[in-house]
Parts: C-alpha cells; sequence; structure tokens
C-alpha cells in the first residue's frame, strides 16, 4: 500500500510546540493548499489542513516558519477517533510531515510573494519559476574535421510554424 502526501501551501497559523509527557517535542499547524483545478466559471478552492512534526523537526519547524510562509511538507495521512467534550465520537485525519522545507526566499515570504527564488522544495524552483539555462556565449568551434554543431535549440519562444494539424486521427498508433 502507498501513502504517500507531498504539498506546498501557505501556514495558516504559527506552529504550536509541545511537548509530550515524555519530553518528545510535536508541531501543529495548519496549512492553506490550492486545489489543481477550478469549477467551471469558478474560482479555485482552499482546503485547509492539519499538519503534525516530531521532535527535531517539530523544534524546526516552531523556530524557524511562521504564518504566511510558503512550505514543502512530505509525509504521509493518518486517522484518528475520539471522543470530544460532548462525549460525540469524531473523526480526523491528518498529515503526519517527515520532511518541512523552504519553498520560497526570506525576501518573497516577507511580502507574502508567490514561488520566488531562494530556497526551493526538493531541490526544484517549482514549475512557475523554471527556465532552462540558456548561454549568450557563441558555441565553441569544432575540432578538426568534426561537423559544426548547432546552436541549442531554445523553445521558450513558442513558434509553432513546424507543426501542422492532423485533420484525422484515423493514423494515429492509439
Amino acid at each position: 500500500m502507498i501513502n504517500n502526501v507531498v504539498l506546498v501551501g501557505r501556514l495558516c497559523t504559527e506552529p504550536e510546540l509541545r511537548q509530550t509527557p515524555n519530553g518528545v517535542s510535536v508541531c501543529t499547524f495548519r496549512l492553506a493548499v490550492q486545489r489543481s483545478y477550478a469549477p467551471r466559471g469558478g474560482e479555485r478552492q482552499t482546503d485547509f489542513l492539519s499538519i503534525v512534526v516530531w521532535r527535531n523537526q517539530a523544534e524546526f519547524v516552531h523556530n524557524y516558519f511562521h504564518k504566511g510562509n510558503m512550505i514543502g511538507v512530505v509525509g504521509h495521512i493518518e486517522t484518528r477517533n475520539y471522543t470530544d467534550r460532548n462525549n460525540q465520537q469524531r473523526y480526523a485525519f491528518e498529515i503526519i510531515a517527515e520532511n518541512v522545507s523552504f519553498v520560497e526566499g526570506k525576501s518573497s515570504a516577507s511580502s507574502g510573494g508567490d514561488f520566488g527564488g531562494g530556497n526551493s522544495f526538493a531541490g526544484n524552483a517549482g514549475p512557475a519559476s523554471y527556465a532552462p539555462p540558456v548561454s549568450s556565449q557563441p558555441a565553441p568551434a569544432p575540432a578538426g574535421n568534426a561537423a559544426p554543431q548547432q546552436p541549442a535549440s531554445n523553445f521558450s519562444s513558442g513558434d509553432f510554424g513546424d507543426f501542422q494539424e492532423i485533420e484525422s486521427d484515423e493514423d494515429l498508433p492509439f
């Protein structure tokens, strides 16, 4: 069975750090995560998820993350049943974070920006800021009798001149 969760969102509250009776640190916070789709004619909805972090990660989150920061969370889902103060049975699910990372740089965090540069989640800068490196230097001259190298293609121009629309799908292999 697979139970993996990967989230990127903004902290809704200041992380709350507590200690268990055995002295183990546990930190809880809520994370606002936008859904990847929007209903027709509507806006994207946001889910507010409960996150739990244990031990050294809990202390790290409490010390360095604050309300409004965009963060990345990798973990798994756990469910639990409990009885509330009115003696009603309740059912809850929480994301147990195994890794929590900064997603934006300090300047973006303080201004509430979206996917700025700086530190990134899982070593990737996020889809909004990705651009392949482009060199302004000419390609080196070929050595000996080697064929001249073609300059690297730059697909960011979005030129569709080399493509044509297929009128019929009869010849498609799928």
